[in-house]
C-alpha cells in the first residue's frame, strides 16, 4: 500500500498551515497556469486524484461538472474535505492510487495535484487511466520536478557571493527518496522527466502541454518567499489527452 504519510499527526499538523490549505487553489502558486491546462468541465465526469481538502472538488462542481469524485489514502484528508464541502455534487472515497480500478471509458477528467509523485508504479497507473477516460478525455496533473527530486539530500547550497544553486546529482538513479518534511521518513518517488513521458506515450496518451513551472515576477513582488523558486522548477504541469480513436 501507498505510505500514508498524510495520517501522520505531526505532518497533517504541519501541512495544514501550508497557504495551499489554508487558502486553497489561490493559495497554489501554480495555480493560475494549471487552470489553462483544464478542458471545459461543464457537464463532465471529474476525478481527483489525491483531492487532499477537496478544493479541486469544489470547483470543478462549481465550473459545472456533473459528477466529481474525490480519491484520497488519507482518513484525515477525506474527513477535512467532507467537513469543508456542502451540498451534493461530489463523493469523498478512500483509495489507494496503486490499486485504482475504474470503469472502462467512465471519466472526462482525471485531475492530481502533487500526488503521483509519491507513487511507485506509474506505467500502470497510466494504463489504468487511459483505459478509464472516454475518447477525448483528458490526464492533467502536477509532480515534483525530478531536478527536486534527484538528491538524496534536498536542499539548497548557497555560495560566498549568496548565490543559492540546486545539486543535481544521482539524477539517472531513479527509485525512492527518503525527505524530513513535517516528519521524518517521507517516502517520494524520483524519476527522470523522460520516464514520466515515454510512460504516458507508451500508455497511448498524447502529450498536450507541459510546463517546467517557475514563478512570474508578479507573483515574486507580491510574495517574496517566492523568490528562490526561479533558480531551479520544483513542480513540473503536465496535460495529456486520450485519442478520440
Amino acid at each position: 500500500m501507498t505510505q500514508n504519510i498524510y495520517d501522520n499527526p505531526a505532518f497533517f499538523e504541519g501541512y495544514a498551515t501550508l497557504d495551499r490549505s489554508t487558502k486553497g487553489l489561490d493559495g497554489a502558486p501554480e495555480w493560475a497556469t494549471m487552470q489553462t491546462f483544464l478542458p471545459p468541465l461543464q457537464g463532465k465526469t471529474v476525478v481527483d486524484l489525491g483531492c487532499g481538502y477537496g478544493w479541486f472538488c469544489r470547483y470543478a462542481r462549481d465550473q459545472g461538472a456533473a459528477n466529481v469524485l474525490g480519491l484520497d489514502v488519507s482518513l484525515k484528508m477525506l474527513e477535512k474535505a467532507q467537513e469543508m464541502t456542502t451540498g451534493a455534487g461530489i463523493v469523498y472515497r478512500r483509495e489507494d492510487l496503486e490499486q485504482l480500478q475504474p470503469e472502462v471509458q467512465s471519466v472526462d477528467l482525471f485531475y492530481s495535484s502533487l500526488a503521483l509523485h509519491y507513487l511507485e508504479n506509474i506505467p500502470a497507473l497510466f494504463n489504468t487511466l487511459y483505459q478509464a477516460l472516454v475518447p477525448g478525455g483528458m490526464l492533467v496533473f502536477s509532480a515534483e520536478h525530478p531536478i527536486y527530486t534527484a538528491p538524496l539530500q534536498q536542499g539548497w547550497m548557497t555560495d560566498q557571493t549568496g548565490q543559492k544553486s540546486w545539486p543535481v546529482n544521482h539524477y539517472q538513479q531513479e527509485g525512492v527518496r527518503i525527505s524530513n518534511w513535517f516528519a521524518d521518513g517521507v517516502k517520494k518517488q524520483h524519476r527522470k522527466l523522460s520516464s514520466w513521458i515515454n510512460a504516458l506515450i507508451a500508455s497511448g496518451f498524447i502529450i498536450e502541454k507541459l510546463d517546467e513551472w517557475g514563478p512570474a515576477a508578479e507573483q515574486i513582488a507580491q510574495n517574496p518567499a517566492l523568490d528562490e523558486e526561479k533558480e531551479r522548477p520544483m513542480i513540473f504541469l503536465l496535460a495529456a489527452r486520450k485519442p478520440l480513436i
